[in-house]
Formats: C-alpha cells, structure tokens, sequence
C-alpha cells in the first residue's frame, strides 16, 4: 500500500512539474512565404535597353598601368596603348626568357655531371695514393 501511493505521488509530482508553456510536442511557428527574389526590375529589360539605360558594354577588360592600357583578350594581356614597349616586343622578350631558362637547366645538369666526375676522380686518385703508400712501405719491410 505504501509503495502504490508513492507510485501514486510520484507521478503526480511529475504532472505538476511538466511546463504548460511548451507542451509535450515540438511545433515551431509557421513562416511566412518568402517575397520575390529580387525588387529591382533590371531583369525584365533585353540587354540593348539595359546598356542604354546603365551604360553597360560586354567586352574583355581593360585596365590601366604605368600609362599603358591593357585589354585581356584570349588569356593574356595584351598593350593597347604605345607606351615603352610593344607587345611584339613583350612577346620576343618572353621568348628569349624561355630559352635562357633551357639554356640555364642544361648548364645547371652539365655542372652537376661534372662534379660527379671531379668526385669520382678524386676517390680514384686517393685509392691509387694508398696502393702506392701500401706498396711502399712492403718494399721498405723487405729491405
């Protein structure tokens, strides 16, 4: 009997304690529908209204260093403008750079082979030594 009516006041007590505010089950607030994407009217002009209208013109950018113009056209940029030099000039330079960089990479290799060469002659050169030093000095003892 006594276990029934602490069962019993247990239960009660949690009763008592759950929060009416929340209830027993999530349900969030319903969300209001979204307005349109964008409120400008932009979009709803063709392209030759907006370029009129905003002074929008598509082509490859230009830019502006040194006091010589730049256009970007085919992925490199190319001078426009007849400042210190010429992009004929920019691409011989670009060219020969090229060339001197695989002229560098062969110097570089041929160097490399040649102090394998001095180190391989040198390691000779000491063992031929010591042959001589060994050779000597049976001599000396046969004496």
């Amino acid at each position: 009997m006594f276990e029934y009516a602490a069962e019993t006041l247990l239960t009660d007590l949690k009763k008592s304690l759950k929060m009416p505010l929340f209830g027993n089950t999530f349900s969030p607030k319903k969300i209001p529908p979204r307005k349109s994407a964008s409120l400008s009217s932009l979009h709803t002009l063709d392209r030759s209204t907006r370029e009129i209208e905003l002074g929008l013109e598509y082509g490859p950018p230009v830019m502006n260093l040194g006091g010589q113009s730049w256009k970007f056209e085919e992925g490199q940029w190319i001078s426009e403008s007849g400042g210190n030099t010429s992009s004929r000039e920019v691409q011989r330079l670009k060219k020969r750079n090229v060339q001197l960089e695989e002229e560098n990479n062969l110097l570089k290799l041929k160097i490399e082979v040649l102090l394998d060469m001095l180190t391989e002659t040198t390691v000779e050169y000491h063992m031929i030594e010591k042959e001589v030093e060994d050779i000597k000095t049976q001599h000396r003892r046969k004496k």
